[in-house]
């Protein structure tokens, strides 16, 4: 079975993904444009619509993105999506996400993470993360759920600039 970077539909008891499409994107810049969201991201000003209308191109371009929803509101949290995945390494990529303050400390992005990696491990063996070297609550959230740092590189988000990213890692085991 072939992993499919976007399925129609991940569901738990906190949140809802569903692909992300063209007409999102209003509803999802409403929470982008928080600048305290992009403080300790690589590229802070996201923020910002004509820098968010290059990252939303991205992420429909990716073909992996996902809108976050609050399974019990039906609110528009965030966006996440999976990426690069490698046949031969049986790896992917989960990233670009960003989540509405509201919902910061509230058990949400664990249960993006673990949906998101309990739907890769079906395929994958290993699945990484890119984390911006300055993005301190994003290295500590990743390190909570098991990942380890493996490695620091340079790498260009769709659009924007190199930046420095640490590099995480979670296997399947």
């Amino acid at each position: 079975m072939k992993f499919d970077l976007q399925p129609k539909h991940l569901i738990n008891d906190l949140i809802e993904l569903i692909p992300l499409e063209s007409n999102h994107f209003e509803m999802l810049f409403e929470v982008a444009s928080d600048p305290l969201i992009w403080e300790q991201h690589p590229n802070k000003n996201r923020y910002q619509k004509e820098v968010f209308k290059i990252f939303f191109e991205g992420a429909m371009q990716s073909e992996g993105a996902f809108l976050i929803i609050d399974a019990a509101t039906k609110a528009v949290v965030g966006s996440s999506r999976f990426y690069d995945f490698d046949e031969k390494e049986n790896a992917v990529l989960i990233g670009y996400t960003f989540i509405a303050r509201k919902y910061w400390g509230k058990g949400f992005n664990k249960s993006l993470k673990n949906l998101m990696l309990a739907y890769a491990f079906e395929f994958v063996d290993k699945v990484y993360f890119h984390i911006g070297s300055q993005n301190l609550r994003s290295q500590m959230a990743i390190e909570k759920i098991g990942a380890q740092k493996t490695d620091e590189k340079l790498i260009e988000y769709f659009g924007e600039t190199p930046r420095l990213n640490y590099i995480y890692l979670i296997n399947k085991k």
